[in-house]
């Protein structure tokens, strides 16, 4: 396949703001490829080589592009570089400078597909003292013999940058068009639930059929997608809602890992499928002194304690284990324990179609308990006063509520999926809002007064699980301190956008516009219909949007959640109905 057919098809996609077009054009093209080049485009498409969980990036900088383009194009870096800074994307500068060179340039090598995937694996590999060099000049190689467009695409793939919509959802929408039916969807969407492997998917999807993609199993070392659960607004309608008898759990404060454990080797991946192995080495090494079955996949809390005592300490505190440098010295001052509550697969059987409680049972048989690592505290509840003591006993254990949990024949592992077999209930439900929210930075406005000179406020979006857009819920303003706002440039600014990025759907205009890929959590006193944001505003009967009434930042950056993870407009929607509201409207 030649490279240009693909950047052709990058192009299409980028010109249309339509979810369907992009599927019916990714449609067309997967049709038409060879399968064994299926595979290479669903990665490129979205930025990468390889899935996310593979923990190996491209790793080139926008300056180490820039060099690779001034090479390439035959111009001084500094000219290259004030470009830059006007287009403010590297694959815009490429295209132009590209193309002013095309016209002196009498010969060049058309590029393949095959070709530049070995070049960007040559990238990918590269590392001591001469990385730097070596990625500059296989980049500027693949420059040298592209076409404008062909360079715009390449230096937003080593950035990971696409900007073309090509979402995961939008592909498995092309995918079950290309070679199944809408009726198959689910299963298609199944199996990347089960494998967090789009390449794969569409590899088998395109070679053996939605019979081979039903035969994909759960397997250690391929992360899955995390089961979510619902809310409701007290005890009384959960045990309602599950038919007067549940477990409820412990709802642990601390970062939510998935353990893969094979022969004595473990594996931590975040829900956001980051390697964290090297972050907690010694819950890895008590994970593998404890395990007694040869394989196993569970699900657990890793949560800071007091070294002394024992207390369970607020998530604030097991963060610093996230940090890439002087971990020896954190894991010996900051302990901690993995709380365990799920498991999905143990020696080569897929646990995720059992019933919660014998999944439970298995978990117990397959661990030494103590130490280090511990079982979620757990108990079955038949009626309000049991299941609100269980809730006020956590609390005092310094937990951020219960998870209740379904104790039904069908209550098995929905991987990726969000439902009322698991609900969330915390002490903050009891007030007019239900939670707080993981919202996506889409816009910073600039800052006035003490703030002149940085970003002021932010402009926060929710996932619409429908469309695949990020809409818009507040305009963010307060709970930012001084360390806050001073990072903020170095938080958001490699999500710069020139112009509002095509998954955003959004009325208000901010100074800046950023791709979706931060995430916060925010707080707010009520969520009200809003003439200015647009949240949900396919389901509340008018046209209104939703919006949230005096926001404000906790302080927790969720860079364990992926953009698409964060709070849905279902969600909010949900929340918005439960809610005691009383009309009011906000047009922030």
């Amino acid at each position: 396949m030649l490279y240009a057919d693909l950047a052709a098809r990058f192009e299409e996609l980028e010109a249309t703001g339509s979810r369907l077009e992009m599927a019916s054009i990714l449609s067309d093209f997967f049709k038409g490829m060879d399968a064994r080049d299926i595979r290479s485009v669903v990665y490129l498409s979205q930025g990468k080589l390889r899935p996310d969980f593979h923990g190996v990036e491209l790793g080139m900088s926008d300056r180490l592009v820039l060099r690779s383009i001034s090479s390439a194009a035959g111009v001084p870096l500094g000219k290259t570089e004030k470009l830059w800074i006007e287009l403010g994307d590297p694959g815009l500068v490429a295209e132009r400078l590209i193309a002013v060179k095309k016209q002196t340039t009498l010969f060049s090598e058309p590029l393949t597909l095959a070709r530049v995937i070995r070049n960007l694996e040559a990238i990918e590999s590269a590392d001591g003292r001469d990385s730097q060099t070596k990625k500059t000049k296989l980049l500027a190689q693949l420059l040298h013999d592209s076409s404008p467009v062909e360079a715009r695409f390449l230096c937003r793939i080593v950035t990971g940058r696409m900007r073309v919509g090509a979402g995961a959802m939008t592909i498995l929408d092309a995918l079950a068009e290309a070679f199944a039916g809408k009726e198959d969807r689910p299963l298609i969407e199944r199996g990347y639930n089960i494998t967090c492997d789009l390449g794969l998917i569409a590899e088998t999807l395109a070679t053996e059929g939605l019979e081979g993609v039903e035969s994909i199993k759960v397997a250690v070392g391929s992360p899955l997608k995390v089961m979510l659960a619902e809310r409701l607004p007290s005890v009384e309608q959960i045990l309602e809602r599950m038919g007067g008898r549940c477990a409820m759990e412990y709802k642990y404060d601390g970062i939510r890992v998935q353990a893969h454990i094979s022969a004595g080797e473990v594996r931590l991946y975040s829900r956001r499928l980051e390697d964290l192995t090297s972050n907690f080495p010694d819950v890895a090494a008590a994970l593998a002194a404890g395990c007694r079955v040869k394989d196993a996949i569970i699900e657990g809390e890793c949560v800071a304690v007091d070294r002394d005592t024992g207390a369970m300490l607020p998530f604030q505190t097991v963060t610093h284990r996230r940090k890439k440098h002087g971990m020896e010295q954190a894991v010996r001052d900051i302990p901690v324990r993995i709380f365990m509550f799920d498991m999905v697969y143990a020696d080569g059987e897929d646990l995720t179609a059992r019933p919660y409680e014998e999944r439970r049972r298995a978990l117990a048989e397959s661990f030494e308990i103590g130490g280090q690592v511990e079982l979620t505290k757990m108990r079955v509840v038949g009626s309000v006063e049991e299941g609100l003591a269980f809730f006020n006993e956590a609390l005092e254990d310094k937990c951020e509520g219960i998870m209740a949990k379904s104790l039904a024949e069908d209550s098995v592992y929905r991987a990726g999926s969000r439902g009322f077999l698991w609900v969330k209930y915390k002490r903050d439900y009891e007030s007019a809002l239900t939670d707080s929210f993981d919202l996506a930075v889409v816009g910073a406005f600039f800052g006035m007064g003490k703030r002149t000179g940085g970003y002021g406020a932010l402009l926060m979006a929710s996932f619409d699980e429908d469309t695949g857009m990020f809409c818009t819920v507040c305009k963010l303003g307060t709970g930012f301190d001084d360390g806050f706002l001073a990072g903020m440039p170095a938080l958001l600014d490699d999500g710069l956008s020139e112009t509002r990025p095509r998954s955003v759907d959004a009325k208000m205009t901010p100074d800046v516009w950023f791709e979706p890929t931060v995430v916060l959590e925010v707080v707010a006193a009520e969520i009200s219909k809003s003439p200015v944001h647009t949240a949900a505003s396919a389901l509340t009967g008018d046209g209104s949007g939703l919006g949230l009434r005096f926001p404000r930042f906790t302080g927790r950056v969720r860079d364990d959640k992926e953009p698409d993870q964060c709070t849905s407009v279902q969600e909010i929607h949900g929340m918005y109905l439960l809610q005691d509201r009383g009309g009011s409207e906000t047009g922030e």
